[in-house]
C-alpha cells in the first residue's frame, strides 16, 4: 500500500499550496497509516520507514490547524513550506524497507508507544515553529511570531510528556528511568534548548528576531535528536 504514502507526497508537492489538497494529502498519509497498523496490528512505530512516515503524518496534521488560523489562512509562503516539510519527510521514508514485524516484548507497552508518538507530535510542531520563525524574519509580522511560540510551547509540553513516559518505560524495561545513551543525551540538550527558547520569549521586542532564530535552530537539533543521533551513534533508540 506504499502507494497512498506516494500519492500524499504528490499531493503535497504539486497542490499542496492549495489547502484542499494538502488536506487530501493528509487524509491519504492517514489512511496509509491506518493500513500499516492494520497489518501489524500495532502503531507503525518501528524501523526508520515507519518511524520516518509517522513523522511526515505528524507534520501535516500539526499544520493542518495552523492552514485555518486567520494570520496565515491566506499565505502561500506557510502552506508550501509546510507541504515541502511533509513531502520532503515523506520521501526519506520510501528508500527503507517496511518492516513486517511484531512489537519485541520490550517494546510491547502501551508507555513505549505514548513516547514516541508523543515525541513526534512535539517534532513537527517544533518544524512548524521553524517555518513561522523563517516567515516573521521574511515579513516582520508579529503575527507569525506569536504563532511560533504557540507551536513551541505545545510542542515543549508534548516533549516533556513524551521524555515522562520514556522514562516509566525505561524503568519497566531496563529497570532505571534513565541510562545516558547519546539519545537521551541529545534529548536533554533539546528539552534545555527549548526550556531556554520560551523564556528568552518573555524578554520583551528586542529579543524578537533572536527568538525567530531560535525556534529555526530548534529545529535543526530536533533533527539531529531525531535523525542524526539514530543513523550515527549506537544507542537503544538507533534504527
Amino acid at each position: 500500500m506504499k502507494w497512498l504514502l506516494c500519492l500524499s507526497i504528490a499531493l503535497y508537492l504539486f497542490g499542496g499550496f492549495r489547502r484542499p489538497l494538502f488536506i487530501a494529502g493528509a487524509v491519504a498519509e492517514l489512511a496509509y497509516m491506518a493500513v500499516r497498523g492494520a497489518e501489524l496490528g500495532r502503531l507503525p512505530l518501528i524501523g526508520p520507514h515507519d518511524t520516518i512516515a509517522f513523522f511526515s503524518t505528524c507534520c501535516a496534521l500539526m499544520a493542518l490547524p495552523f492552514l485555518f488560523t486567520p494570520a496565515l489562512r491566506d499565505s502561500d509562503f506557510f502552506r508550501i513550506a509546510a507541504s515541502l516539510l511533509t513531502a520532503v519527510t515523506g520521501l526519506m521514508a520510501l528508500p527503507f524497507p517496511a518492516f513486517n514485524m511484531p512489537m519485541p516484548p520490550i517494546l510491547n507497552t502501551l508507555w513505549f508507544e505514548l513516547h514516541v508518538a508523543l515525541a513526534f507530535f512535539a517534532y513537527a510542531l517544533f518544524g512548524v515553529g521553524a517555518i513561522l520563525g523563517i516567515m516573521f524574519l521574511r515579513t516582520g509580522d508579529r503575527n507569525s511570531l506569536d504563532l511560533q511560540y504557540k507551536a513551541a510551547l505545545v510542542g515543549f509540553s508534548f516533549f516533556s510528556a513524551s521524555m515522562t513516559s520514556g522514562g516509566i518505560w525505561g524503568y519497566y524495561a531496563w529497570g532505571t528511568y534513565w541510562l545516558w545513551t547519546p539519545k537521551e543525551f541529545w534529548t536533554s540538550i533539546l528539552w534545555l534548548f527549548y526550556a531556554c527558547y520560551l523564556h528568552i520569549r518573555l524578554k520583551g521586542p528586542a529579543w524578537e528576531k533572536a527568538v525567530a532564530w531560535g525556534g529555526i535552530i530548534g529545529f535543526g537539533v530536533t533533527m539531529f535528536t531525531y535523525l542524526g543521533v539514530s543513523m550515527l551513534m549506537k544507542s537503544s533508540h538507533s534504527f
